[in-house]
């Protein structure tokens, strides 16, 4: 990674990559076949169904059925997606000033991963709470 230019799509698959070879075994195994991808916004459909007009608003995002959802009887399921948004990523990133990078990466991943085992933002939150006290 150049020092002089931010971030590129590669790097933060690096960061991503790293970050979830980081999490326990177990919570990797849990998690099963989810798919990351980097993209540099999210696109105007995703934006709208998340009820958000700011790209820079998204920084991830969980597509396909959480693990309370899926059943075996699914003709075919969709491939559980973890996205997350470059630009949005380091707007956040710039933003704050006071997180690194690889850990707010390591961040939007673990939430929207929290997604597919069924939890809400609220429910994310509170467990983050709980961690804090």
């Amino acid at each position: 990674m150049n020092p002089l230019l931010p971030p590129s799509l590669d790097d933060l698959e690096r960061m991503a990559q790293r970050a979830w070879a980081a999490l326990p075994a177990e919570f990797r195994a849990l998690a099963g076949d989810v798919i990351f991808r980097i993209e540099d916004f999210a696109d105007e459909q995703t934006l709208a169904d998340v009820g958000l007009g700011d790209p820079l608003e998204l920084t991830g995002l969980y597509s396909g059925p959480d693990l309370t959802e899926r059943s075996i009887m699914d003709p075919s399921p969709s491939a559980p997606m973890v996205m997350l948004y470059r630009q949005a990523i380091l707007f956040e990133w710039v933003s704050h000033g006071d997180v690194p990078l690889d850990e707010l990466v390591e961040h939007v991943l673990v939430h929207e991963i929290g997604h597919h085992f069924g939890l809400s933002d609220d429910d994310m939150d509170a467990l983050s709470e709980q961690a804090d006290n």
